[in-house]
């Protein structure tokens, strides 16, 4: 059952409270390791997600990234980030029967920000990757299933442990 709709425009007047924000992934590093472990089309490839909330005049992105974890951020500030790492910023919307639920995800998804962005890709209430950030927002509605991530190869059933796919950074 598909829950989204894509929107075409790249006018951000046409965005609306709610609308998801799909970032395309880039084929090396850990963008390429999360893609490569969760991709399920071959027409879609994303690597991050946020939620756009509107404020009177000003829109934010309501995200849980590696810098600045569960944050807010303006929406020009986002896209911005995103070009200069060269991906692209991809638009979908609920379908009418489910945006009903975006009042209590945006309500829950600022109660989330602040918190640390969630390295360990194991879920716990202290800290947040973008993908489990959304789905928290969006738990109480049932709009979306959670699927842990893992970094195992779909394709070979074990672990992606090459250096290729993986940041070394020090703790």
């Amino acid at each position: 059952m598909t829950l989204l709709v894509h929107c075409a425009s790249s006018r951000t007047a046409s965005l609306e409270n709610g609308d998801l924000l799909f970032v395309t992934a880039k084929e090396t590093g850990l963008s390429g390791a999360i893609n490569n472990v969760t991709q399920k089309q071959e027409t879609a490839s994303f690597d991050h997600i946020g939620i756009l909330e509107k404020e009177g005049n000003k829109m934010f992105v309501l995200h849980a990234a590696p810098k600045g974890g569960s944050q807010k951020q303006v929406l020009k500030d986002f896209i911005k980030d995103q070009k200069a790492d060269g991906q692209n910023v991809v638009v979908y919307r609920l379908k009418p029967e489910y945006q009903g639920a975006i009042p209590k995800a945006l309500e829950k998804a600022n109660s989330m920000l602040g918190k640390p962005y969630n390295f360990n890709y194991i879920l716990d209430e202290n800290s947040y990757y973008c993908s489990d950030f959304i789905e928290r927002a969006f738990r109480d509605e049932s709009v979306f299933k959670l699927e842990p991530m893992t970094f195992i190869d779909p394709k070979t059933g074990k672990p992606m442990l090459s250096g290729k796919n993986f940041i070394k950074r020090k703790i």
